[in-house]
C-alpha cells in the first residue's frame, strides 16, 4: 500500500506513547478514526469475539494482518502453539519484532507460503477479500495454506444497520451492488494511502460463498453490534 500509514502510526505510538489516530476516509460515509493505542491492547481489553478466536487457536497459527502484534504476543505465550505473524506494513512488522513477536514478516496473505492448523483473520478480517467477486481467490489461497483438519477463524460485521430507517426497517438499493463493499483511504499526519477495497460481509453471504468453494462455515459467536466470528473448514 502506498504510504505505510499503519506503520507510521504504530511506530509513533510505540516510540513516543502519543495517543494518535488513523483517519479512515470514504466517499460514502463521514470520516472515521482508528485509535492507534487500541492496536496495542491486551487480551483483557479485546472484544469477546477476538478472545474466543484466540482461545480456539491450535497448532501452527498464522496471524494475518497482525498490526502491532497483540494477538500473536498472546498466542506465543502458549508453548503448544507456533505463531507466524504477517502484515503488508513494514513499519508494523518492525514494531511487532520490537514488542517480542518471534516470527513476523512483511508479506501479503495471497503470496504467503506455508501450511497452518489455524489461520486468524481478525478485526474485520473479511476485509482482505475486497469485493464479493474475489471470494474464489480468497478461498483458493486458504486451500494452499491449510493443513488437513485446519481451521480459519474470521470475523466481520453486517453493515445492514447503516440502512435502517426511522421505522426500524432496512432499505438497500440493490442496483448499487452489495452494501458491504467499501472503498477506503487511510490518512495520518497529512499522508494518505491509495484507495483500496474492503469487504464487510454478513454471515449468510459468507456461508453461501464458503459452500460454493468447498468449505464448511460455522457461526461461532456474535458480538454486541452486528459482528460475528465464524469458523471455516474444508
Amino acid at each position: 500500500m502506498e504510504n505505510d500509514i499503519f506503520g507510521a502510526a504504530i511506530t509513533d505510538h510505540f516510540t513516543s506513547g502519543i495517543d494518535n489516530s488513523i483517519t479512515v476516509k470514504s466517499s460514502e460515509f463521514d470520516d472515521d478514526e482508528i485509535p492507534v493505542p487500541y492496536l496495542f491492547r491486551s487480551y483483557a481489553e479485546m472484544p469477546k469475539i477476538e478472545q474466543k478466536a484466540l482461545n480456539l487457536s491450535y497448532g501452527n497459527v498464522l496471524d494475518v494482518g497482525c498490526g502491532a502484534g497483540s494477538h500473536s504476543l498472546f498466542l506465543q505465550n502458549n508453548v503448544k502453539l507456533k505463531v507466524t505473524a504477517i502484515d503488508t506494513s513494514a513499519g508494523a512488522i518492525t514494531i511487532c519484532k520490537k514488542r517480542g513477536v518471534n516470527s513476523a514478516f512483511t508479506e501479503d496473505f495471497y503470496s504467503h507460503k506455508g501450511t497452518y492448523d489455524t489461520i486468524l483473520l481478525l478485526m474485520n478480517g473479511s476485509g482482505i477479500v475486497g469485493t464479493l467477486n474475489k471470494f474464489k481467490l480468497f478461498f483458493d489461497a486458504l486451500k494452499t495454506l491449510l493443513n488437513p483438519g485446519g481451521q480459519v477463524l474470521i470475523d466481520s460485521s453486517d453493515l445492514i444497520y447503516l440502512f435502517e430507517n426511522e421505522n426500524g426497517e432496512y432499505w438497500v438499493d440493490a442496483s448499487q451492488g452489495y452494501y458491504g463493499e467499501m472503498n477506503y483511504q487511510l490518512e495520518y499526519k497529512n499522508k494518505i494511502s491509495q484507495k483500496f477495497d474492503w469487504l464487510y460481509v454478513d454471515y449468510n453471504t459468507l456461508q453461501r460463498a464458503a459452500i460454493v468453494h468447498d468449505f464448511k462455515c460455522e457461526l461461532i459467536t456474535e458480538g454486541n453490534h452486528y459482528d460475528y466470528l465464524a469458523k471455516l473448514t474444508l
